[in-house]
Protein backbone atom coordinates (compact mmCIF):
# COMPACT_ATOMS: atom_id res chain seq x y z
CA UNK A 1 0.00 0.00 0.00
CA UNK A 2 1.33 3.44 -0.92
CA UNK A 3 1.25 5.90 1.98
CA UNK A 4 1.33 9.69 1.65
CA UNK A 5 2.89 11.76 4.44
CA UNK A 6 0.33 14.53 4.84
CA UNK A 7 1.16 16.53 7.95
CA UNK A 8 2.18 16.50 11.56
CA UNK A 9 -0.62 15.69 13.97
CA UNK A 10 0.06 19.16 15.41
CA UNK A 11 -0.91 20.70 12.05
CA UNK A 12 -4.45 19.38 12.41
CA UNK A 13 -7.17 21.25 14.29
CA UNK A 14 -8.82 19.26 17.08
CA UNK A 15 -12.52 18.52 16.47
CA UNK A 16 -12.41 20.15 13.06
CA UNK A 17 -11.54 19.45 9.45
CA UNK A 18 -8.76 20.47 7.07
CA UNK A 19 -8.20 19.72 3.41
CA UNK A 20 -5.15 18.01 1.88
CA UNK A 21 -4.24 17.24 -1.70
CA UNK A 22 -3.51 13.52 -2.22
CA UNK A 23 -2.67 12.34 -5.74
CA UNK A 24 -4.37 15.45 -7.18
CA UNK A 25 -7.57 14.77 -5.21
CA UNK A 26 -8.89 16.83 -2.31
CA UNK A 27 -9.25 14.80 0.89
CA UNK A 28 -10.96 16.07 4.04
CA UNK A 29 -9.14 15.17 7.28
CA UNK A 30 -10.95 15.26 10.61
CA UNK A 31 -8.98 15.16 13.86
CA UNK A 32 -10.99 13.84 16.80
CA UNK A 33 -8.44 13.31 19.59
CA UNK A 34 -10.96 11.70 21.97
CA UNK A 35 -11.90 8.90 19.53
CA UNK A 36 -10.18 5.51 19.38
CA UNK A 37 -9.40 6.34 15.76
CA UNK A 38 -8.35 10.00 16.05
CA UNK A 39 -8.07 10.92 12.35
CA UNK A 40 -10.60 10.22 9.61
CA UNK A 41 -10.17 10.90 5.89
CA UNK A 42 -12.95 11.16 3.31
CA UNK A 43 -13.36 12.83 -0.07
CA UNK A 44 -13.67 16.58 0.28
CA UNK A 45 -16.11 16.62 -2.65
CA UNK A 46 -19.78 16.82 -1.66
CA UNK A 47 -21.64 14.83 -4.36
CA UNK A 48 -24.93 16.54 -3.55
CA UNK A 49 -23.75 20.16 -3.43
CA UNK A 50 -21.17 19.38 -6.15
CA UNK A 51 -18.34 21.31 -4.46
CA UNK A 52 -15.17 20.59 -2.48
CA UNK A 53 -16.45 21.66 0.94
CA UNK A 54 -16.74 18.71 3.34
CA UNK A 55 -13.59 19.67 5.28
CA UNK A 56 -15.51 22.79 6.36
CA UNK A 57 -18.46 20.79 7.66
CA UNK A 58 -19.57 20.39 11.25
CA UNK A 59 -18.68 17.14 13.02
CA UNK A 60 -21.26 15.42 15.21
CA UNK A 61 -23.22 12.23 15.75
CA UNK A 62 -26.51 11.22 14.18
CA UNK A 63 -28.22 7.94 15.10
CA UNK A 64 -25.04 6.88 16.92
CA UNK A 65 -22.85 7.45 13.85
CA UNK A 66 -19.93 9.87 13.71
CA UNK A 67 -20.69 12.25 10.83
CA UNK A 68 -19.77 15.47 9.11
CA UNK A 69 -22.60 17.75 7.97
CA UNK A 70 -21.99 19.32 4.59
CA UNK A 71 -21.89 23.12 4.87
CA UNK A 72 -24.02 23.41 1.72
CA UNK A 73 -27.25 21.43 2.12
CA UNK A 74 -26.49 19.86 5.54
CA UNK A 75 -26.53 16.20 4.50
CA UNK A 76 -24.62 14.01 6.92
CA UNK A 77 -21.79 11.75 5.74
CA UNK A 78 -20.58 8.95 8.04
CA UNK A 79 -16.86 9.33 8.78
CA UNK A 80 -16.44 5.54 9.06
CA UNK A 81 -18.22 4.46 5.87
CA UNK A 82 -18.71 7.60 3.75
CA UNK A 83 -22.42 6.90 3.32
CA UNK A 84 -24.90 9.77 3.29
CA UNK A 85 -27.57 9.31 5.96
CA UNK A 86 -30.29 11.30 4.17
CA UNK A 87 -29.68 10.11 0.60
CA UNK A 88 -28.65 6.46 0.68
CA UNK A 89 -27.74 6.48 -3.02
CA UNK A 90 -24.94 8.99 -2.30
CA UNK A 91 -21.60 8.42 -0.60
CA UNK A 92 -18.02 9.63 -0.51
CA UNK A 93 -14.84 7.57 -0.47
CA UNK A 94 -13.03 6.94 2.79
CA UNK A 95 -9.27 6.55 3.17
CA UNK A 96 -7.16 4.54 5.57
CA UNK A 97 -5.15 6.77 7.91
CA UNK A 98 -2.24 5.92 10.14
CA UNK A 99 -0.20 7.98 12.58
CA UNK A 100 3.49 7.20 12.93
CA UNK A 101 5.84 9.33 15.05
CA UNK A 102 3.23 12.13 15.14
CA UNK A 103 3.03 12.15 11.31
CA UNK A 104 -0.31 11.60 9.57
CA UNK A 105 -0.24 9.23 6.59
CA UNK A 106 -3.08 8.54 4.14
CA UNK A 107 -3.33 5.52 1.87
CA UNK A 108 -3.11 6.49 -1.81
CA UNK A 109 -6.20 4.47 -2.71
CA UNK A 110 -9.68 4.92 -1.33
CA UNK A 111 -11.02 1.98 0.67
CA UNK A 112 -12.27 -0.66 -1.82
CA UNK A 113 -15.80 -0.92 -0.43
CA UNK A 114 -16.40 2.80 -0.96
CA UNK A 115 -15.04 3.21 -4.47
CA UNK A 116 -17.80 1.01 -5.85
CA UNK A 117 -20.56 2.76 -3.85
CA UNK A 118 -19.62 6.33 -4.74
Amino acid sequence: MLWHDIASIDDLVANSGVCALVENKQVALFYLPDESTPVFAIDNYDPIGEANVLSRGIIGTVQGQLVVASPLYKQHFCLHTGHCLEQTDKSVSTYTVKIDNDRVFIAGQACAEQTSAA
